[in-house]
């Protein structure tokens, strides 16, 4: 049984044979209807969305299966009844489950005590799924991943840490620019730092965006972060990616971010709507990459 909770549950060719798979299933769509027939996924959300349940529901559907959206406050979980007893109660009823939840120990204790696959949808740790969708955008855009330079700028929030993982066993080169006190998370550091990391951080967005093939960037103000919007403001001013930063890049750099987008503070209108930016793209990859995901994980425990 396989569970993705971490970027670094995969391995390098796990990570090539999921985007190759992607690719497939992106180029033919109809190919794959009755992959998952008379399957279903439980996507338990305590936080809200429109990439993750959009993209999980329609994968599920695309690949004949069933998607039962479960709204974290409409559960069980975590109040009258525990986490463990949930996931094994689920594990009865479904064939995988994924969670998009603020803490990173409910995924965690989700997958201790399934007896399905578990895929982190989104925690406040990590978002590998977006990972996914990102290492396939850019080597649709690049070809191959090893070797990239790419730039992250803002917040050293949950996808930073995927990314981080992710260029790691990739192979990537990663610069990370964060104002001082908004570093990633320094165990996902040191995590990449033992898989081979080729990773810099610091203060300065010129530093990161220099000869970059590919600059990312997030929201500066997360969903449970809204209490710190005013400070975060002003910690953030002079990392937003611009025409200025994007000129400090390649020529033909591309321009990620996950979405939502607020233009005006982490990116420039220009940018985000120009001619550089792969980001629609990037959003529609979310469904193909979790497609084939799903299409690895959940067979791992039905094969017998």
């Amino acid at each position: 049984m396989m569970h993705l909770i971490s970027a670094s549950d995969l391995k390098r060719e796990e990570i090539y044979n999921l985007l190759d798979l992607a690719a497939r299933m992106k180029e033919g769509r109809d190919s794959y209807m009755d992959a998952l027939k008379g399957l279903s996924l439980a996507m338990i959300f305590e936080k809200q969305s429109t990439r993750t349940r959009v993209s999980f529901e329609v994968a599920m559907t695309e690949l004949g299966g069933h998607a039962l959206y479960l709204n974290y406050a409409d559960l069980q979980l975590g109040r009258s009844e525990t986490i463990c007893d949930t996931a094994s109660v689920l594990s009865r009823y479904v064939h995988a489950i994924t969670a998009r939840v603020y803490s990173h120990e409910i995924v965690r204790e989700l997958a201790r005590c399934a007896d399905i696959p578990v895929i982190n949808a989104l925690s406040d740790m990590e978002h590998p799924c977006q990972l996914l969708a990102d290492l396939l955008t850019i080597r649709e855009c690049k070809g191959d991943l090893e070797g990239l330079r790419i730039a992250w700028i803002g917040d050293g929030n949950n996808v930073c840490n995927s990314l981080i993982l992710g260029s790691a066993i990739t192979g990537m080169n990663l610069s990370v620019a964060c104002p001082a006190g908004y570093e990633p998370d320094a165990r996902v550091v040191a995590h990449a730092n033992e898989l081979g990391s080729s990773l810099l951080i610091t203060n300065d967005p010129v530093e990161a965006a220099s000869g970059a093939d590919v600059l990312y960037t997030d929201v500066w103000v997360s969903m449970g972060d809204e209490e710190e919007e005013e400070e975060r403001f002003r910690d953030f001013s002079g990392f937003q990616i611009n025409s200025d930063l994007l000129g400090h890049a390649k020529s033909d750099c591309i321009v990620l971010h996950c979405l939502p987008a607020h233009r005006g503070q982490e990116i420039s209108a220009e940018v985000l709507d120009g001619e550089h930016s792969v980001v629609l793209d990037q959003a529609e990859n979310r469904l193909h990459a979790q497609k084939a995901l799903l299409m690895t994980v959940i067979p791992c425990q039905c094969d017998g």
